[in-house]
């Protein structure tokens, strides 16, 4: 319910239980790639580039190294996290194209004037959701974009975005863009649209240590 919770606040930021649907992407066919959602690859160069954005604006956020290690002790599953995120993002914007449904940058605009005035101003709001949901400042407007879309699916589904009926119909998007999760980072489980870890000890997970990252 807690992984729901976190996933709805980012689409805004399922508990089938099925067996999860575990492929290497990591093989020859892919190679280089964190995940293939609908035979685009997100390569792990991008996964690290968006985990380095993160990491860069929590140390911009905190006053000393000893909370910023505290803060990476916290966030030990960020890279994960983001690649569940970027992975949920794409079948979310497919999903909403299949439904004829678009955001305009004015609606962005408009929801981001919303929030920016309920948490006190424009640093309140990017203070927020790098703390809530690690949603570095320059990755906000998307993120609401991506909030919108699922709201407007919601509607013409009939339900909300917290209810089984959505992630259903996510689901079956997922299914068609055939995704597929390295091992290095779990692997994916169409019917709770959702990255899972696995034990896989014969993969050894890289990591840059300039990046100070945890995974």
């Amino acid at each position: 319910m807690h992984r729901r919770r976190r996933r709805t606040a980012f689409l805004l930021s399922a508990a089938i239980m099925a067996a999860p649907l575990l492929t290497a992407c990591g093989n020859d066919a892919h190679p280089g790639a964190a995940a293939v959602v609908g035979g685009q690859r997100i390569t792990v160069a991008q996964l690290e580039s968006r985990v380095d954005e993160v990491r860069t604006a929590q140390r911009a956020a905190v006053a000393d190294d000893a909370q910023y290690a505290q803060v990476v002790a916290q966030t030990g599953a960020l890279t994960r996290d983001i690649l569940h995120g970027m992975v949920v993002d794409r079948v979310l914007d497919r999903a909403a194209a299949d439904a004829g449904i678009t955001v305009s940058r004015r609606e962005v605009q408009q929801a981001r004037a919303g929030l920016e005035q309920q948490a006190g101003g424009v640093q309140g709001l990017e203070t927020s959701w790098l703390q809530q949901y690690g949603i570095p400042p320059q990755r906000i407007d998307e993120n609401l974009r991506l909030q919108l879309e699922a709201q407007k699916l919601a509607t013409k589904l009939g339900t909300t975005t917290s209810e089984p009926a959505f992630w259903s119909a996510l689901s079956g998007t997922a299914k068609t863009l055939d995704v597929d999760v390295n091992p290095r980072y779990g692997s994916w489980d169409v019917q709770k649209v959702s990255r899972v870890d696995v034990k896989t000890p014969w993969v050894r997970e890289v990591t840059s240590a300039g990046a100070q990252q945890t995974t």
